[in-house]
């Protein structure tokens, strides 16, 4: 049986990249350009015409660009949207993470250099990109109401903070500020003990991610009060050199301090902790952190798995897995392993899932004791962990 023809709607305004993108996709027998536009506009136009699989967006047009174009289909005609800008480089955070909280799945930063070298290796990635993209659930969004300004790549300016209005409720859930550096430093607003169950066995949260991941992230993490009395330690597959900027962003927006762990630090309550690029996160015999650069484990370095195994070896039945949205089968094990040791393991559930790989393998195996939409995953947790009385381990 033949294979399903990926239709791609190509959204740029330099006829340079817009042809090049049509060369890319056209070496492909499974994929075909069904229109392209030269900004939001003409693109909304489209969309309804030609039924695109993918679409894939430059970031600055003229009449409107591919944040408020992102948010126009999101809320209109949802359908995976990959990013390709010079201005999602990884030193470029407030666009990048403003562009996934809108609704776009991923990004791809344009080559700084105009040499065409490096022509085939782009080319499989990008191809790459569209057949994972193509797979992937979308939702519709409701249209933010603000957009934030845009950071120009190699720009000296901050982007703009958007005004001190507040927000609605579902806004509070919706939106992303994007703050300036300075801000990223929150306040410590204190939840209300009494809201927090008093007694639990449970003394830290792993949590694993991949694609979708910094949304549903963002999505816990944002939910958490900052008088969680135990550690959480997330591990995200991201492009190299945008960890940083995923770290910054999440800082922003949440009540807990969210850091790259330290080689030699204990995990400390209330903290949110991820494994530096390129090197697996475990615990030693002690509890405290170590960096490993064993082989890749499913594909990944760093691995929910290592980590998820070690917290299991460590923390035994005192320790809590979360597996969220991403293609593939790292964590699986890694639940499975908490699970075995008397912890407590959450996988998001697929309606909720951008890609329901990860969880679907976890659930496979046996390893997940509840299945739950994103939006609850952070009221469980706190109904189970929140007001822990810190026993013994394992």
């Amino acid at each position: 049986m033949d294979k399903k023809i990926i239709k791609i709607l190509i959204v740029e305004d330099s006829p340079v990249v817009t042809l090049i993108l049509k060369r890319i996709f056209g070496s492909s027998p499974e994929m075909e350009v069904v229109g392209t536009a030269q900004n939001g506009l003409e693109a909304l136009e489209l969309i309804p015409k030609v039924q695109p699989d993918v679409i894939c967006t430059d970031l600055h047009m003229a009449r409107m660009n591919g944040l408020e174009f992102t948010l126009e289909v999101m809320s209109k005609y949802p359908r995976p949207i990959l990013v390709i800008s010079a201005s999602v480089q990884p030193e470029d955070t407030y666009n990048v993470f403003q562009l996934l909280d809108a609704g776009a799945v991923d990004v791809f930063p344009k080559p700084r250099a105009q040499s065409i070298q490096d022509y085939e290796m782009l080319k499989q990635e990008l191809i790459a990109k569209i057949k994972v993209l193509s797979g992937v659930a979308v939702f519709t969004l409701r249209r933010r109401t603000k957009v934030v300004g845009l950071q120009i790549a190699g720009g000296a300016g901050e982007p703009k903070s958007p005004k001190s209005e507040e927000p609605s409720r579902d806004e509070k859930h919706e939106r992303s500020h994007f703050l300036t550096q300075s801000s990223f430093r929150k306040t410590q607003n204190s939840a209300n003990p009494s809201s927090l169950i008093s007694h639990s066995k449970y003394q830290v949260i792993a949590i694993g991610a991949s694609t979708g991941g910094p949304q549903a992230l963002h999505t816990i993490l944002g939910q958490l009060p900052s008088n969680l009395p135990v550690p959480v330690i997330c591990i995200q597959h991201i492009s190299e050199g945008f960890l940083q900027g995923l770290v910054d962003w999440l800082a922003s927006e949440c009540k807990l301090p969210v850091k790259i762990a330290t080689m030699g630090d204990l995990p400390q309550p209330g903290t949110v902790y991820f494994p530096p690029e390129r090197r697996h996160l475990e615990l030693n015999s002690q509890g405290k952190f170590v960096y490993s650069a064993s082989p890749p484990q499913s594909g990944h370095r760093p691995s929910v798995t290592v980590t998820f195994k070690s917290v299991a070896h460590f923390y035994g039945r005192s320790a809590v897995g979360v597996l969220l949205t991403g293609m593939g089968s790292d964590g699986a094990d890694g639940m499975l392993a908490i699970s075995q040791a008397g912890g407590m393991t959450i996988a998001q559930n697929e309606a909720s899932c951008v890609v329901f790989g990860m969880p679907k393998e976890a659930i496979a195996l046996g390893g997940a004791q509840h299945i739950l939409p994103i939006g609850e995953i952070a009221p469980f947790l706190l109904n189970r962990v929140g007001g822990l009385g810190l026993g013994t381990r394992g």
